[in-house]
C-alpha cells in the first residue's frame, strides 16, 4: 500500500503516448501527480513509446484481470482516469467505473473508438449522420457503393489522424482501398479485418474541442476549419483555421456536438470532434474521446484562453473552481489568430539529416510560434497522402489572417529544404 495521508492529488493516464505526453506537465502545474497505465504487454510498437519520467509509476493493464489493475491504481487514491490517446478511451472508462471517478460508462465504450457503431448511435438517436456499411467483402462494398452513389469514403473501424482514408470515385477504386485496408494495420498495430464504407459528406470540415467537466459545465476550447488538398483518392491537411467565436457556422456546430456527445455518452472528459457542414446542416465525421492529437499548449495558450490540457486537468484536480469558470455553456475567447501548417511533399527515401538552417528560417517567420520536424535521420519520407506522412507541422499566430496566409505561402516554399535524403 502507499501513504496518500499527505500526497498531492493523483491522475491515471491511460497511453500517454502522443498528444497524451502534455497530460503529466498539466497535472504538475495544479500541484498533481500522475501515474501511467500501460493498456497492453508491450508499448505498441507502431508509435514512439511514452516518456515516463514525470509519471510516478507505470502499472500494466491485465485485461484479463481488471479487478487486480483496478486494486494497484486504487493504491494510489486518484482522482481520475484519462486516455492519452484513442488506446487508452477504452480502458480509462473501465477503470474510471471500478474506482467510483468521473468518466463515461464502460458499457459504451465501443460507441467512441468502433466509428460504425459510433455512427450508428446517431442514427438510432435522430441526428444526422452519413450512411454506411460494415463489411470484409469488397464485392458487398462495391455493390452498397453502387447503390448509394459515388463518391464514398472508404476506412479503416478505429484508426486516427486520416490513416487508410479513401474518396473513391467508382467500384475500382472502392476494391482498391478494400483491399488495401484490409492488408494493413491501423497506426495503433491492429490489424485491419473489416473496413467502413460511408457516404461522401460534402461541404466544409471543421474541428471542435471540448471539455466536460463536473457538474455537467461543457466548455468550447475552439473551433477551427480544415483546408484540404485532393490528391488522387486522398484529402490531405494543408491547413487549419481558428474561428472567431461567434462566427456564423460556430453556433451551430456545437449545438449539434452537444447533441453528439449525449448520444455517444461523452458526459466527463475531452472531446475532439471532426464535422462536415453540409447543406442539409452538420453532420459527424468521426469523434474522439481525448484530447485534440494536434494541440501543442504553448500555442493555444497564444491564440485562445486556454488549452485543452489544463482544463482537462483542472477539471479532474480542481473540480470546484472547474465548475465555477465554466458554469453551463461556455465558449472559447480568441487572443489572436491562429492557423497549423501540414508541409506536404512529393519526395520520398530515407532522412539523412534534418537542416537547421533551413528550419531556422522557418522558424524566424514573424508568424511562427513552433516549427515541428515530424521526422528524424533514419526515418523513411513518403509522398504525402494522409496527416502521418506529412513531414513538417508547423503553429502560426498573428494579427491579421492576411499575415498567416503570407507565411503559410514561404513555408510550402521553404519546407522540403528542411530534410536532407539519402542519395539513391
Amino acid at each position: 500500500m502507499h501513504d496518500t495521508r499527505h500526497r498531492p492529488p493523483v491522475g491515471v493516464i491511460v497511453d500517454g503516448y502522443s498528444v497524451g505526453k502534455y497530460l503529466p506537465a498539466a497535472f504538475r502545474r495544479l500541484g498533481a501527480d500522475v501515474v501511467h497505465l500501460q493498456s497492453t504487454p508491450r508499448f505498441l510498437a507502431s508509435v514512439p513509446p511514452p516518456d515516463l519520467g514525470p509519471y510516478l509509476a507505470n502499472v500494466v493493464h491485465r485485461a484479463d484481470d481488471p479487478e487486480h489493475t483496478a486494486a494497484e491504481l486504487a493504491a494510489y487514491d486518484p482522482c481520475c482516469v484519462l486516455p492519452g490517446q484513442e488506446t487508452g478511451v477504452p480502458p480509462a472508462d473501465r477503470m474510471a467505473e471500478r474506482l467510483g471517478l468521473p468518466g463515461n460508462h464502460w458499457a459504451t465504450s465501443a460507441l467512441r473508438r468502433d466509428k460504425y457503431q459510433m455512427i450508428e448511435a446517431l442514427r438510432a438517436a435522430g441526428i444526422r449522420c452519413a450512411d454506411q456499411l460494415k463489411s470484409a467483402d469488397a464485392d458487398e462494398t462495391v455493390a452498397w457503393a453502387d447503390a448509394t452513389g459515388y463518391p464514398v469514403v472508404v476506412k479503416p473501424l478505429s484508426s486516427a489522424s486520416t490513416d487508410g482514408v479513401f474518396i473513391c470515385r467508382g467500384p475500382a477504386e472502392v476494391r482498391t482501398a478494400v483491399t488495401s485496408v484490409l492488408g494493413s494495420h491501423d497506426i495503433f498495430g491492429r490489424h485491419n479485418t473489416e473496413v467502413l464504407a460511408q457516404s461522401h459528406l460534402d461541404g466544409t470540415e471543421y474541428i471542435v474541442d471540448i471539455i466536460r467537466g463536473p457538474g455537467g459545465g461543457r466548455h468550447v476550447c475552439g473551433v477551427w476549419r480544415y483546408e484540404k488538398t485532393d490528391i488522387g483518392p486522398r484529402r490531405v491537411y494543408d491547413k487549419d483555421i481558428l474561428l472567431d467565436p461567434d462566427s456564423p457556422p460556430v453556433a451551430e456546430l456545437v449545438d449539434y456536438l452537444d447533441e453528439v456527445l449525449d448520444a455517444l455518452g461523452i458526459r466527463f472528459g475531452a472531446a475532439h470532434a471532426e464535422i462536415m457542414m453540409t447543406p442539409g446542416g452538420p453532420a459527424l465525421v468521426e469523434v474522439g474521446a481525448r484530447l485534440n492529437g494536434l494541440m501543442d499548449p504553448g500555442f493555444h495558450d497564444t491564440c485562445l484562453d486556454g488549452n485543452q490540457a489544463d482544463l482537462l486537468a483542472l477539471a479532474c484536480v480542481r473540480p470546484d473552481e472547474y465548475a465555477r469558470r465554466f458554469r453551463g455553456k461556455t465558449m472559447y475567447r480568441k487572443h489572436r489568430e491562429g492557423m497549423v501548417v501540414h508541409l506536404q511533399t512529393t519526395r520520398s527515401g530515407v532522412v539523412e539529416a534534418v537542416d537547421q538552417e533551413a528550419l531556422a528560417r522557418i522558424s524566424a517567420l514573424a508568424t511562427v510560434h513552433l516549427a515541428a520536424p515530424r521526422l528524424a535521420p533514419g526515418d523513411r519520407m513518403r509522398p504525402t497522402t494522409d496527416l502521418l506522412s506529412s513531414p513538417l507541422r508547423v503553429f502560426l499566430s498573428a494579427d491579421t489572417p492576411q499575415q498567416l496566409l503570407a507565411d503559410h505561402r514561404r513555408i510550402r516554399t521553404l519546407g522540403d529544404d528542411v530534410f536532407r535524403l539519402i542519395p539513391r
